[in-house]
């Protein structure tokens, strides 16, 4: 079988090692459209807020490609898919025949109509977050214009390296997709204390040399201008190639195309009416992919969204259906503003639908197991918001965790699976990393994962 991958990000490369896991056997070619080998694009906030250097986020080694027998051809994006002949045709000429095609193109960053928005940077690639950071050196001011997930991240990145930031949000609060009004507003408060202007409600209408120019002619002023507007699934290439395409490239079950021997997954994929923007189903998406296309039974059933923030100074996690109101479903808030703490629970039918948990919680870890599970919400509300404060031990002390319980969101591993894992001789993280993927996606998970391993040899009086 000839195998070819359009598209080298975090969905593609999981996707090829996925395969090469099950299947030695299978002719691989993968064509990326980035010069450099793949890297985990959630990270890149990391990398501009300074906390991680650029060769840190890299997911496989270019070494890899050769030891595991993979082809990789990267700057080579594809031009057209000859679905008669099964062929592949990219920019530079090359043409790739292939039994099965799995496109993980991806996304790419929306860039408004405005004039001058050429002098902007849009932070969507390493590319990008190189661009900016050479440009922060010489800057004085930063303007982010897009106040959601990347946006946030943008401009605490920004702030954390000194520059002082306006964030600019056409909204009227900030990550208006994952968090209510509150919420949205306690987080500006939150960004404030951090060096962060935040203006919500409010439309760009110009790049200039010296900022940006508002819908009303109010000039803010910045000489670095980030752009975090969006993104969109990149399906011009499906489309030309008369694949069925909505907001994305509709798949099944099996992550097939209308053309049985063409697959998508990841961003450029639209599953049950629904685009994931988020690494965990790309990541879940690529192992049933990877499952069928070596000839085994799985079945992918769409994925429950965590969303966690990743910003220096700034905890916020947030899932489900968090705008859901008193009159549909049960909620529970707790909100301290002056110490930017709001937290918020949705229940529907006795199952934990939504939560909000902003500023620093122990109850991070129970609220996301509810949720990943569907279980029941124990009885003792408040408890859940404050675990400390409750008489009982909660959930996700290492002792009453089962192992089915699931640690690490992005990769999908269990607490069962980082045990066998230690079993198997791993005793610290990047050995349990190694071992599972666990920690590799976002990180968030890093603490639990330490926590299990030290529990792990305390128990068995093994030194970590």
């Amino acid at each position: 079988m000839r195998l070819v991958v359009v598209g080298n990000g975090m969905a593609g490369s999981r996707l090829v090692s996925e395969v090469r896991a099950r299947d030695p056997r299978i002719d691989v070619t993968v064509l990326g459209a980035e010069t450099c080998p793949p890297y985990n694009r959630v990270l890149l906030s990391n990398v501009l807020a300074g906390n991680t250097r650029p060769e840190q986020v890299r997911l496989l080694d270019p070494s890899w490609y050769g030891t595991h027998r993979v082809r990789a051809v990267f700057g080579s994006p594809v031009e057209l898919i000859d679905r008669d002949t099964r062929t592949v045709l990219t920019a530079d000429g090359r043409r790739e025949p292939y039994d099965v095609l799995v496109l993980a193109t991806g996304s790419e960053a929306v860039v408004p109509p405005i004039p001058g928005v050429e002098r902007a940077i849009p932070f969507r690639t390493l590319g990008d977050c190189r661009r900016i950071l050479a440009a922060a050196e010489r800057s004085r001011r930063a303007v982010v214009i897009g106040g959601g997930l990347l946006g946030v991240e943008a401009a605490r990145g920004l702030a954390g390296r000194g520059l002082p930031v306006t964030l600019l949000h056409l909204a009227g609060h900030l990550m208006e997709r994952q968090l209510d009004v509150e919420a949205g507003e306690v987080l500006g408060e939150t960004l404030a204390g951090l060096g962060v202007e935040t203006r919500t409600g409010v439309a760009a209408e110009a790049v200039l040399e010296e900022g940006v120019r508002l819908a009303g002619g109010e000039l803010v002023e910045g000489d670095l201008v980030v752009l975090a507007c969006g993104v969109r699934p990149v399906t011009g290439l499906a489309a030309d190639a008369g694949l069925e395409v909505r907001r994305g490239v509709v798949v099944d079950d099996e992550l097939r195309t209308d053309d049985p021997a063409i697959f998508a997954i990841g961003e450029c994929a639209e599953h049950d009416g629904t685009v994931y923007g988020l690494v965990a189903p790309a990541w879940e998406q690529a192992a049933v992919a990877a499952a069928v296309i070596t000839g085994g039974k799985l079945l992918y059933r769409g994925s429950r969204l965590v969303t966690r923030l990743k910003a220096t100074s700034v905890e916020l996690a947030a899932m489900g259906e968090t705008q859901l109101t008193e009159e549909h479903a049960e909620v529970v808030r707790f909100s301290h503003r002056a110490r930017g703490t709001y937290r918020k629970l949705v229940i529907r039918d006795g199952r934990l639908v939504g939560a909000i948990l902003l500023g620093e919680s122990d109850a991070v870890g129970t609220l996301t197991q509810l949720f990943d599970r569907g279980g029941p919400v124990p009885g003792d509300r408040a408890g859940l918001l404050f675990p400390g404060l409750s008489a009982a031990p909660v959930a996700d002390s290492p002792t009453l965790m089962p192992d089915a319980a699931k640690v690490c969101q992005c990769n999908n591993v269990t607490k069962g699976e980082i045990r066998a894992c230690w079993e198997a001789g791993a005793r610290d993280v990047p050995g349990i990393a190694a071992g599972t993927r666990a920690t590799t996606g976002c990180g968030s998970c890093r603490d639990a994962v330490a926590g299990l391993v030290g529990w792990l040899c305390e128990q068995e009086g093994v030194p970590a």
